[in-house]
């Protein structure tokens, strides 16, 4: 059965002036989405940015209708959706405050599981950046196989990433910029087909939305969002890459370039990028493991995981460790909240004390794992 607030979760990306940030102020304003659509025109009017005019065009409920008949394309057509306030709506996406309050997900893939890692680049990729784009990919898989690839599903750089992936046997994510009715270019539709099986197609764009230069822009700071790191392979002095570095970078998330020729027209942008400490310079993944401090792989970990079981740990602690022995490559500390339904606060305070006995240890982004 669908979720009966589902119309208004749609309905409120609807409102025209309405971004994110404000939607959000307001659902927290009223208590829930759907109260902002029952709430009267006078009192929302006094709802700080909102005033008349935006008052007015919520309380005539005309977005309703098209949400409804958006709900009806999502179930036709299997269409997973993601609420801002969802379990499964990605934590890293979460905690930007420009996150979309609504996702639309065709495929299979945990969206909050592993190492999510962005390739960028230019639409005009050389053979050297789609070497190093399939290199680093491949390199990745052998080291950390439970990497996640997200890019952009265009032409150059992202196609070859997504391809990559699918060559080594990685997940991979492509962030739209338009509806789940249509792919675009529509030359990477067998390509999108496979990736279903095991990544997704992402978007928060309601079917019928045009691809439009805007979109893809926009698009960009979900890229971002949803990645613990981005790496640009190629780019021109100017470009959506360096908007998704800059975006990464503005939610304190890692980036990455492979240096080019200082002639070299298509490295312009990564050039630029590492001159100005805005992206670390990277010629493998060895490079990113590192600064990423992700540890390849073993079989040899489980051992030590079961002997640190051993030790004095509280019920609670044990908790903890069962959840990181799940997530070997770890686990953020608000997730880790979450799952167990306690405060930020205290789960913090435990992981301090099992950090001290060695059982666990925090990584850069308050990811904590299992001590191998």
């Amino acid at each position: 059965m669908a979720d009966e607030n589902l119309k208004y979760k749609i309905g409120i990306t609807l409102i025209k002036g309405i971004g994110s940030n404000l939607a959000k102020n307001l659902i927290a304003y009223l208590g829930s989405v759907e109260g902002v659509f029952k709430e009267k025109q006078k009192n929302l009017a006094k709802i700080p940015g909102i005033g008349e005019v935006l008052s007015t065009e919520i309380v005539s409920q005309q977005v309703l209708a098209r949400a409804e008949q958006e709900i009806e394309f999502i179930l036709k057509n299997k269409i997973q959706t993601l609420y801002f306030t969802d379990r499964d709506y990605p934590y890293r996406l979460k905690e930007c405050p420009d996150s979309p309050i609504m996702l639309y997900t065709k495929g299979n893939c945990d969206l909050n599981n592993g190492k999510f890692v962005g390739i960028v680049g230019t639409r005009n990729a050389t053979e050297t950046g789609k070497e190093n784009c399939k290199k680093l990919i491949a390199e990745l898989a052998n080291a950390q196989p439970n990497t996640i690839i997200v890019s952009g599903l265009a032409y150059g750089v992202d196609i070859c990433a997504h391809k990559a992936a699918l060559d080594a046997g990685l997940a991979t994510i492509g962030v739209i910029g338009h509806g789940l009715d249509r792919i675009y270019p529509a030359a990477h539709r067998p390509t999108a087909v496979k990736m279903l099986q095991d990544g997704v197609l992402l978007t928060e764009y309601l079917s019928g939305t045009n691809p439009d230069r805007q979109n893809f822009v926009q698009r960009n700071r979900i890229i971002a969002g949803l990645c613990d790191a981005t790496v640009v392979v190629e780019s021109a002095a100017r470009g959506g890459a360096l908007i998704t570095a800059e975006l990464a970078n503005d939610y304190n998330r890692d980036v990455f370039a492979f240096p080019g020729r200082v002639n070299d027209e298509w490295s312009a942008g990564c050039n630029a990028l590492i001159k100005n400490n805005k992206a670390s310079l990277i010629e493998s993944a060895d490079d990113i493991l590192r600064f990423m401090s992700w540890e390849k792989q073993n079989s040899g970990s489980l051992s030590n995981i079961q002997t640190a079981l051993f030790l004095d740990l509280s019920d609670e602690e044990q908790s903890i460790v069962s959840i990181l022995r799940q997530n070997p490559e770890g686990i953020q500390l608000n997730e880790l909240a979450i799952q167990l339904e306690k405060p930020i606060s205290k789960i913090s305070s435990m992981l301090l004390e099992m950090e001290f006995k060695g059982v666990v240890k925090c990584l850069p982004g308050n990811l904590y794992k299992i001590v191998k």
